[in-house]
């Protein structure tokens, strides 16, 4: 059997259309990849700015008399919730946009989708620079925070529909890959602009018009995908986009039928995709459009990631060593990203799930144990002694590579790939809708739980990794590999999800193999 022995979507033929690593896909797909930047620019250089003395003393000088007063909780230091809002905010809007985003990527399709986006983070990135008062910094958050939503939504669904199924992880990973290196690029920024007296902030917030004119420029040469086009009624132009991705000598005739069928299929059931995500027949997929989100924003890793800077300074850092700190973790990131798309599809996703979850949990526990001997209970001691303090940092590397190796990627690539295409576009936005707007009730909480539970609020994570690695064990099945328009078949041979299985046909086919 050719490409891993999956069936395809009808016919018994058992293939993936031959599709090979070309320059063209790779160019097309990082390209498309490139919208990751935006979002994880944002992660990184919010943190940083948040916990700059000129900033706060601009917008939050009562945080900043909080940070002096050497008789307050070390856990309490930056307990402000309208400083956090201005972090949070971004996910709110980033939320209510990619479900908006979902019913605008069926009709514009996902190029379009991934351009609006990479304008409104433009217009969102000037408006932060130029702030004056907070309601200006909340809009341009809301601006930004609208194309993170947008781009997050479509630019995943383009990857898995473009790239090979072969490699279908790799090219999906990249996005993440970008992602961890906006978040890398904001973190040194934030490292030099942090010694500029008054206004280095503004140069912080205002050089996101860099990556957000990458996006913009990257998705106004792209092609939409060819599942796109079928699907929006435009069959005549959809092999030459197809053609074009694959390579001009590749043979697209057998993937592009296939593309094809699975759009008929789509359409033979005319009610809307989110009823359709309610009927028992997608059970599975409801499920797991919940439960990844959930579970993954429950693990800690989005506050670890945007509050960064703010832990550092809890332990005793200066504002400096504290930024510096958040530049070693996303070189960390990185490594361990690049490092993922290169044995995804060797090892397979579930693998990847066991292993980073259970060194997840140990850095976790691990962490919580050197806060409590260290930092102290309750307000006793108000920073770490400096061994203890490059302890967690150390332990917070291991714990962003396990993350970066693992859960980060898996979080993009997964969801991308499970949907079939009648709700590809909205399980997609549902996931993300869900994971945005757990993030914005994390950044918005977190700094009030660290205050409340001090130690323990790392242990509260660890729980949930132990939850999720186990929730992954029993009810997710391995997809690498798998065509898109043969993943049906995954699920009919799931020990529990083939009850919900909806296409009878394919376990026929399955049955057969």
């Amino acid at each position: 059997m050719a490409g891993g022995g999956f069936p395809a979507a009808e016919g018994g033929r058992v293939d993936d259309y031959g599709s090979g690593v070309t320059v063209s896909v790779v160019v097309t797909c990082l390209m498309a990849a490139s919208c990751g930047l935006i979002f994880g620019y944002d992660i990184g250089v919010s943190g940083g700015v948040t916990q700059m003395e000129s900033f706060l003393s601009k917008f939050f000088p009562e945080v900043v008399s909080g940070t002096k007063n050497a008789r307050r909780d070390a856990y309490c230091k930056y307990d402000d919730q309208l400083l956090t809002a201005f972090t949070s905010s971004l996910f709110i809007a980033a939320t209510l946009s990619s479900l908006v985003a979902s019913s605008v990527t069926r009709t514009v399709g996902r190029q379009a989708v991934m351009l609006i986006g990479g304008v409104l983070f433009l217009a969102g990135s000037a408006c932060n620079a130029g702030a004056i008062n907070i309601a200006m910094l909340i809009v341009g958050r809301m601006l930004v925070g609208f194309g993170v939503g947008f781009t997050a939504q479509a630019a995943p669904l383009y990857l898995a529909e473009t790239s090979p199924a072969r490699w279908r992880g790799a090219f999906t990973t990249a996005y993440n890959i970008f992602l961890v290196l906006g978040t890398l690029s904001a973190t040194v920024t934030n490292y030099f602009t942090n010694r500029i007296p008054g206004w280095g902030w503004r140069v912080s917030l205002g050089l996101a018009a860099v990556p957000a004119a990458i996006v913009v420029l990257s998705a106004l040469f792209v092609p939409d995908t060819p599942s796109s086009m079928v699907l929006r009624g435009k069959p005549d132009r959809a092999p030459a986009s197809l053609q074009r991705i694959r390579g001009p000598g590749a043979d697209v005739e057998a993937e592009f039928k296939d593309i094809v069928r699975a759009v008929e299929e789509a359409r033979r059931n005319d009610e809307g995709a989110y009823e359709r995500l309610r009927s028992k027949g997608y059970r599975h997929y409801l499920v797991m459009v919940v439960a990844i989100p959930a579970f993954f924003d429950l693990t800690g890793v989005i506050v670890i990631a945007v509050f960064a800077p703010v832990l550092f300074r809890t332990v005793g850092f200066s504002s400096q060593r504290a930024i510096f700190g958040s530049v070693i973790l996303s070189l960390v990131n990185l490594t361990s990203t690049s490092l993922s798309s290169i044995v995804m599809d060797r090892s397979g996703r579930r693998f990847l799930f066991f292993t980073g979850g259970a060194a997840m949990m140990v850095c976790q526990l691990a962490m919580s144990w050197m806060l409590a001997g260290h930092l102290g209970k309750h307000n006793a001691v108000v920073t770490m002694p400096r061994n203890y303090a490059l302890g967690v940092l150390v332990l917070m590397c291991l714990y962003t590579f396990s993350y970066g190796l693992s859960w980060g990627p898996l979080k993009w690539v997964v969801p991308s790939e499970i949907y079939p295409l009648e709700i590809r576009s909205a399980g997609q936005a549902m996931t993300v809708s869900i994971a945005l707007c757990l993030s914005f009730a994390q950044t918005q909480v977190f700094t009030t739980l660290l205050c409340g539970m001090k130690y323990a609020i790392f242990l509260f994570y660890a729980g949930w990794v132990l939850v999720m690695t186990a929730f992954i064990a029993a009810f997710l099945p391995e997809t690498k590999g798998v065509p898109l328009e043969a993943m049906q078949s995954v699920w009919a041979r799931h020990w529990y999800w083939r009850r919900f299985a909806r296409d009878a046909k394919q376990e026929v086919q399955v049955n057969c193999l």
